[in-house]
């Protein structure tokens, strides 16, 4: 008796194809800035409320999302960011926070990502690999590509750091700037993105500027003739939203919903049966973490 089709077999569900991915090293990780708003971290409306109180504005009309125009305000006013970056500098890193018991930080450890791009100006990342004494290479500026030590993991800061002023896409001005995609950091992603899967965890897609980074990614694709060999990218999302799940895969990126409620859980959750189906696959084909990077 000929058995079915090849075709009826089960289709690999996304997660598991993304594991798949993972396990050979192949996967860009993006964090964004709810991983570090799960350790407590304030949020853009703390920003605001204080340049606010500071500079005397009485608008009370003032969103979350406008923080850039006034971050903008506070720089035509006083010249240079340097007062205001070591507010936040001071504000982003309580004394307080043990990065070494964050779940996220580790699973992102243990996960292996050769590469992590980030949003984020803090220093939380880079505390989490030190904290556990992996080796890391950050990214903050052009001068930082032209270095990477052999196997440590490359934590590129794709909006700034703390530590270099004039790397911070913090104003209205420097967002626009950073929108013509042509900085050596947007050159390199542009590289990377050809090649690999990427993954974005804690990101609001209520975001403009998450938005129109996902679209620049696609437009890079639509633009050359290989766009059908494109990798597979997905998108960990706290909540549903049919919408943007649909616009997300016109442009080849693969919504992962989360199981719970609670964003915080919910994220740690999905990088738990992540690395759980990694190390699966490791043991199946008996290999460790070691032998993967040596593979790199």
């Amino acid at each position: 008796m000929v058995r079915a089709s090849s075709k009826m077999e089960r289709q690999p569900s996304p997660t598991e194809s993304l594991a798949a991915a993972i396990a050979a090293r192949k996967v860009i990780l993006f964090a964004g800035g709810g991983i570090s708003q799960y350790l407590g971290l304030p949020d853009f409306r703390e920003l605001i409320e204080h340049v606010s109180s500071e500079m005397e504005f009485v608008e009370t009309t003032l969103d979350v999302s406008d923080y850039p125009i006034v971050a903008e305000a506070y720089l035509v006013r006083h010249g240079k960011l340097g007062a205001l970056r070591s507010w936040m500098d001071e504000r982003w890193h309580s004394p307080t926070i043990d990065v070494s018991k964050s779940d996220i930080h580790n699973l992102i450890i243990d996960l292996d990502f050769p590469i992590i791009y980030t949003t984020n100006y803090d220093r939380w990342l880079e505390n989490a690999f030190a904290a556990r004494k992996k080796p890391f290479h950050k990214v903050a500026n052009m001068a930082d590509l032209t270095l990477n030590p052999k196997a440590a993991t490359e934590i590129i800061k794709f909006h700034g750091d703390f530590e270099d002023d004039e790397s911070l896409v913090l104003t209205e001005t420097s967002y626009f700037q950073r929108m013509s995609f042509e900085t050596p950091l947007d050159i390199r992603l542009r590289a990377d993105c050809l090649a690999r899967p990427l993954l974005f965890i804690g990101y609001s897609l209520h975001d403009i500027n998450t938005r129109y980074l996902l679209f620049r990614l696609q437009e890079l694709w639509n633009n050359s003739a290989f766009v059908e060999q494109r990798p597979k990218s997905y998108i960990f999302m706290a909540q549903p939203n049919q919408a943007q799940e649909l616009v997300l895969r016109s442009r080849g990126i693969e919504p992962i919903l989360a199981e719970e409620t609670d964003p915080g859980r919910a994220t740690a959750d999905f990088l738990r049966r992540l690395h759980t189906a990694v190390a699966a696959i490791s043991r199946s084909k008996g290999r460790d973490p070691a032998a993967r990077r040596r593979e790199q």
